[in-house]
């Protein structure tokens, strides 16, 4: 799952791929640039996942990145705690896959869809703040 939190509408978006490769990534980052007016700098926060790490070697994410008014920032390794859409991302494992037997991927994928979906109605919610205070630690 490609994942991305707006932290000043606090909304979490999510794709859910097949495979989280670098030929997918740019269709993420695509998709959220769409949400924004092409006028408005939008930042994309990278943890160091190899499709992430891959827009310093191919120039054409980059290229396109810069052409389209977006900026990546790393996080630095072994740092993910700095990225603030972690705690959101415990909040998703807590909620809808701990405990849960999934009979395939794409039942899997539609829990994933559904928490995101009932999360973005909910953000008030006090169990919810809960479990992602526990995880945040920066």
């Amino acid at each position: 799952m490609f994942g991305a939190l707006d932290m000043n509408r606090d909304r979490l978006y999510g794709h859910v791929k097949l495979n989280k490769i670098r030929t997918t990534f740019p269709g993420f980052c695509r998709y959220l640039r769409w949400l924004y007016p092409p006028q408005v700098r939008i930042a994309i926060v990278l943890d160091n996942c190899s499709p992430h790490l891959s827009t310093k070697k191919d120039g054409r994410v980059g290229e396109w990145a810069a052409a389209n008014n977006v900026e990546f920032a790393y996080v630095p390794t072994n740092a993910s705690f700095l990225n603030r859409i972690e705690c959101h991302f415990a909040a998703l494992r807590y909620v809808a896959l701990d405990g849960t037997d999934h009979r395939n991927h794409d039942e899997q994928n539609s829990m994933i869809r559904r928490y995101i979906a009932w999360r973005n109605r909910h953000t008030d919610d006090d169990e919810l703040r809960a479990v992602s205070l526990r995880a945040k630690v920066a």
